[in-house]
This record gives structure tokens, sequence and C-alpha cells, in this order.
């Protein structure tokens, strides 16, 4: 039992290891090579954990060998145009002009529920609304609605204003994030002298935002 044990330490710590080397995406988001790529790391890694039998080497190699590849082939999909088609196929146009094209739809086995419901997921309840329609190569569907149904932006409404970056988690269940202090040119002092005029410490925050203006917000642990 413990041989499974540390087995399944090993795998699992390679494992993260492995996806981390891959990349930061959504399962949603992988393309066909990289779904490949985790299905086969996936299984691989359950073989030597099952049958103890078998050399714990039989699991390593492979999955650092797929996860290897898989770089490989992102950086050769960067650098060649060709590469990347082939890998990870092109963007597919199904409605344009506000027209339907039943035939790409069909070539790409993409359903009528398959559309209604990529469309339901962006808010978009009725099919005449959408100009523009594309299915990514992950499988995703990006939409241009027309002019008379697209929300309302400030330039429309000829509002004028500055453009500034989000705020930035400084405090997390009690700890600074120092990374984001460092960019907003945060210091702890400053910081602590905040949380002294609302009356709690660093250790009992649960949540504290702050942007660029020093605006801040704070949520206490319960």
């Amino acid at each position: 039992m413990s041989v499974v044990f540390i087995r399944a330490i090993i795998l699992y710590t390679l494992l993260i290891f492995s996806v981390r080397l891959m990349g930061k995406r959504q399962i949603g988001e992988l393309q066909p090579s990289e779904l490949a790529v985790t299905i086969l790391i996936s299984n691989i890694a359950t073989l030597p954990v099952e049958d103890t039998g078998m050399p714990l080497l039989t699991g390593i190699v492979p999955i650092i060998t797929l996860a290897g590849l898989d770089v490989i082939m992102s950086w050769l999909e960067i650098k060649s145009r060709v590469i990347r088609r082939l890998s990870c196929g092109i963007p597919i146009i199904i409605i344009k002009d506000g027209k339907l094209d039943q035939k790409q739809m069909k070539a790409i086995r993409f359903t009528v529920d398959d559309l209604i419901a990529a469309l339901r997921g962006q808010g978009i309840f009725d099919i005449s609304e959408v100009q523009f329609a594309v299915v990514e190569t992950t499988g995703s569907l990006s939409v241009y609605q027309k002019y008379q149904y697209r929300n309302t932006t400030n330039e429309d409404m000829s509002l004028k204003g500055k453009s500034k970056n989000p705020p930035e988690v400084v405090i997390s269940d009690g700890e600074f994030v120092h990374g984001a202090m460092k960019r907003l040119e945060l210091t702890e002092e400053w910081t602590e002298n905040i949380l002294k005029k609302e009356k709690t410490a660093v250790k009992d925050v649960f949540l504290m935002t702050v942007d660029n203006d020093r605006n801040y917000s704070l949520i206490e642990k319960e």
C-alpha cells in the first residue's frame, strides 16, 4: 500500500509540473493536439499506480516525453503559420452579413443545437441579431452583433473619461500580495495605516483590493 501511495505522489507531482510546462489553458480552450496529449498523459499516469509490478520509469519517461513534444509543437506553431494551421485548423465563418452558412456548419459538424447554445451563452436568444459569427479553432463561438443590438458604449454617448487599470488584490486571506503591491507602488506601512484607520489588522483581512488612485475595498474575515 505504501508503494502505491508513494507512486501516486510522484506521478501527481510530475503531472502538475507537466501541465504547468505546457501552459495555462482551460479545457474548453485546448487545441486538438493539446487535448490528445492531455488524455494520453492522464492514461499513462494511471498505469504504474494500478500495476505496482511495472517500473515507475515506464510512466515517468512517456509523460516527460509527451510534455516536451507539446512544448516543441507549441514553439513550432508560433514560428510557422503553416504548422499552426495543420495542427490547430482555422476559424470557420458560419454567419456572414446576417446569413447562416449551412454548408460550413455541416462541414465542421456544428449542429443547430450547438449554435443556439453558444449564442445563449453570450446572452443572445435571437439568431436574427447576429451579423457575423466564427467558430474558433477551440470550438468556441465568437459573435459580432448587428449595430442596433449592440450595447451602448461611452463613445456612442460621447462620454469622455480616462482608462485605468482595474483594482488589484493586495491582501489575500491575511497575507500581503507583494507582486501587486510592487506594481501599485504601495508599501506595507501605507497598507497598515489604512488597516489601522479601519480598526483591523492584516491577519484579520480576507480580501483587500487597491487601484492606481489608491481607492481601496476591504472585506474582513468572518
